[in-house]
C-alpha cells in the first residue's frame, strides 16, 4: 500500500472520472474494473520503454491507484492546435501503438463500448481528447487517463483520436480556435505523421461514420445508469454526435480528396 501523507490537490479535466486528485508527485484515481487490465498495460509500456505514459506506483490505503504524475499543461489552448503539434501527437499515437506489439490482446476487464468491426490489432487509448493529452513547450509528450483503454484496430484509435483534434465535428460545436481549421488538411497531415496506409486512409471516414453511430448508442446506454455520462447527455452529448455525423456527410467528398 502507498499511504497518503501529502495535501490532495484535485485536477480537472476530462468527463467521466470523479476525485482525481494530485499527492507530491502522483496522482490518485479511483479504481474501476478496468484498472487491473490498465496497470498491466501501463507496467508492460515502462517495460519496452515508452515514455509517453504514467507509471503505477500501486494502490493506496483508500483503494486508490497511484501512478506518476506527469508534469505538463493539459487542456484547449491555441499552441496545442498548430500543425507541428498535430504531427507530434501523431508520432506519440503511432509509438503508442507499436509499443503495445506484445501485449496481451485478450485480458478481461477492459472498458466496452463502439469499436472497430476488425480484428483487434493493438491497445487503443480511445479516448485522446485535449485533456488527456500532456504537452510541454507546446509540443504533445505524454497520453493519460487509460480508463477507456482497450484492445482495437489502428484506424479506430486513429478515427478517434481525429474526432477531436482535426476536428471531425459541426464547427457550430468546436470552440472558437476550433472552428477555422482546414479539417481535411490536418487529417492528412496527421494520416502522413503517423503513417496511416493507403487502404486504411480510404477507410478512415467510413469508419468514422460508424463511430459516431456506436458512440451515440454506448453513449446513451451508459447515461440511463446516471452519474457522469448522464449528466453529459444531458449536456447534449447525443445531439453533437448527430451533428458530428451529418456535418461528415455533407463534406466526405472534399475530406476524401485530401486522403487519396
Amino acid at each position: 500500500m502507498v499511504a497518503t501523507v501529502l495535501h490532495e490537490i484535485p485536477l480537472q479535466g476530462g468527463d467521466v472520472t470523479d476525485g482525481v486528485v494530485r499527492v507530491g508527485d502522483t496522482v490518485r484515481r479511483p479504481a474501476s474494473t478496468s484498472t487491473p487490465s490498465v496497470h498491466a498495460l501501463l507496467r508492460h509500456l515502462e517495460a519496452v520503454g515508452f515514455e509517453g505514459a504514467p507509471r503505477v506506483v500501486g494502490m493506496d490505503e483508500y483503494g486508490r491507484e497511484v501512478l506518476t504524475y506527469v508534469p505538463g499543461a493539459t487542456g484547449l489552448r491555441a499552441e496545442i492546435v498548430s500543425d507541428e503539434a498535430l504531427a507530434g501527437l501523431a508520432v506519440l499515437v503511432r509509438e503508442f501503438h507499436d509499443a503495445t506489439a506484445g501485449f496481451p490482446l485478450t485480458l478481461d476487464g477492459w472498458e466496452g463500448g463502439s469499436n472497430d468491426d476488425k480484428a483487434p490489432e493493438v491497445i487503443g487509448h480511445c479516448d485522446l481528447t485535449m485533456d488527456n493529452v500532456v504537452f510541454r513547450a507546446g509540443l504533445p509528450c505524454a497520453l493519460i487517463d487509460f480508463d477507456l483503454a482497450r484492445p482495437t484496430t489502428r484506424l479506430f484509435d486513429i478515427v478517434t483520436t481525429l474526432r477531436h483534434w482535426a476536428p471531425i465535428s459541426d464547427p457550430v460545436d468546436r470552440p472558437a480556435v476550433l472552428r477555422s481549421l482546414d479539417v481535411g488538411e490536418r487529417l492528412r497531415l496527421f494520416c502522413d505523421a503517423y503513417g496511416v496506409l493507403p487502404r486504411d486512409r480510404r477507410r478512415l471516414l467510413e469508419l468514422a461514420r460508424l463511430r459516431f453511430h456506436r458512440s451515440y448508442t454506448a453513449m446513451r446506454t451508459r447515461a440511463s445508469a446516471g452519474g457522469n455520462w448522464a449528466k453529459m447527455w444531458a449536456s447534449g452529448a447525443g445531439e453533437r454526435i448527430r451533428r458530428a455525423a451529418a456535418w461528415l456527410d455533407v463534406h466526405e467528398d472534399e475530406l476524401h480528396a485530401h486522403l487519396v
